[in-house]
């Protein structure tokens, strides 16, 4: 592939194609009317548990049907079927299907087209007590693995310096724009959602809603100053936009969840059989991941089995290339001494994380109709939401796990969230 020269705002028609082109449109991943409180009304229902009850048609066949965005938070379920360990469990998988948006993954399962599929930790919120969706969260699919970059063009060395700027997050409902808001208030900025045109104050940082395959393009041509995303699109803002990573989401909250491994609840209490030879095999594929890195992103990659897009060298950047030395400037590992990855895998979902989650969308800033934050107990939502049965019991037949980073011996189950700004 072109590389893109190192003085140069633009990047080549080549890697405009992939980035665009061959990923996801604009139109699909833009937040639409279902992320604005409209995924019953999407699917021609109300919003209401018996509603999906009645709509949801669980498979006959048993067979593991997945739907995957072309991140790298799908790694576990990518490797699960590419590695046969779902067949090793005595399932069959269909090869994961592509979907190139978080809108058109959602209906996708809400309407049961997928049994198995990773979403954005904030987006089962969304659905189950919005929307009435019978969502479950069972396990988390990774630890970290999201940065915020930003472009050449601007002078930004720190969350202060993006005061009067325009910065691009995936999805409302996103680990992504937590954190973020979470760096910018420290920071002493607010954020807002104004058309891009508008007059900002000072003090004010503009957000919007863009798609990741956009997002370097958008900053090498100095559309936005910023963007936060999951990998591999920040290893392809550095190495294909000039953009510079200011911070890494997991320096800042110390292995967080950013996507979690969902079902539907009614699937999981109709089959407990083939719901633990699911998690089995993902729990067994965490594992592996975690300690095959190289080779997994490889695999990933379109250079091997092509479920990303991108190209091997930018896939491998984004799940191994994380040191001190190399972000020193700006400072983007700022607490080396915490041992973690660019991205990481464990399966455990911590309540401590559910229950901070919550806490943090109550006073963060989303697109839409945000009310039923409002009313959530997040102790209600840590035991409701979460399934920890399924996982707990695979995680006792595969011990692999121990080796993620933050592992406690003496309390596997629990610990404290340590966030540093």
């Amino acid at each position: 592939m072109k590389k893109q020269h190192p003085d140069s705002d633009t990047l080549s028609a080549e890697e405009l194609e992939y980035l665009q082109q061959h990923e996801m449109s604009r139109r699909d991943f833009l937040l639409d009317s279902m992320a604005m409180g409209g995924l019953a009304a999407s699917l021609g229902m109300t919003a209401s548990s018996s509603a999906w009850a009645s709509n949801l048609q669980a498979p006959d066949d048993e067979v593991v049907r997945i739907g995957y965005l072309p991140i790298t938070d799908a790694t576990v379920l990518l490797v699960a079927h590419e590695m046969g360990f779902f067949a090793e469990e005595g399932l069959k998988s269909e090869p994961p299907t592509l979907i190139r948006g978080w809108s058109p993954l959602v209906e996708g399962f809400a309407a049961g087209k997928f049994n198995l599929v990773h979403l954005l930790k904030p987006i089962p919120i969304w659905m189950r007590y919005n929307n009435g969706f019978p969502v479950k969260i069972m396990s988390w699919a990774h630890l970290n693995g999201s940065g915020l970059v930003v472009g050449k063009h601007t002078s930004v060395e720190s969350f202060a310096d993006l005061g009067g700027k325009q910065v691009a997050v995936p999805y409302w409902y996103s680990m992504h724009n937590i954190v973020l808001q979470m760096g910018l208030r420290h920071a002493g900025l607010t954020p807002v959602i104004k058309a891009q045109g508008d007059t900002l104050a000072p003090d004010e940082v503009n957000l919007q809603i863009l798609p990741p395959p956009d997002m370097p393009a958008s900053l090498a041509a100095r559309k936005i100053d910023a963007y936060i995303v999951a990998e591999p699109f920040n290893a392809a803002g550095e190495l294909l936009a000039g953009g510079k990573m200011l911070r890494f989401t997991g320096d800042i909250w110390k292995n967080h969840p950013c996507c979690v491994v969902c079902m539907n609840e009614e699937q999981v209490n109709a089959n407990p059989t083939w719901t633990q030879k699911v998690m089995n095999a993902i729990v067994k594929a965490q594992d592996y991941a975690q300690q095959n890195k190289q080779e997994v992103a490889q695999m990933l990659s379109r250079d091997g089995a092509g479920y990303l897009p991108m190209p091997s060298p930018v896939v491998e950047r984004s799940m191994t290339h994380y040191d001190d030395e190399s972000y020193a400037t700006p400072d983007a590992i700022q607490n080396a001494e915490w041992g973690s990855g660019r991205i990481d895998f464990q399966p455990w979902p911590f309540p401590s994380a559910t229950r901070l989650i919550v806490e943090e969308l109550q006073h963060t800033l989303v697109g839409g109709d945000t009310s039923f934050l409002q009313d959530l107990d997040p102790d209600f939502v840590v035991d409701d939401l979460v399934d920890y049965r399924f996982v707990k019991a695979a995680m006792e037949k595969h011990t692999g796990w121990q080796q993620a980073p933050g592992f406690n011996a003496a309390n596997p189950f629990d610990r404290e969230e340590m966030i540093k700004l």
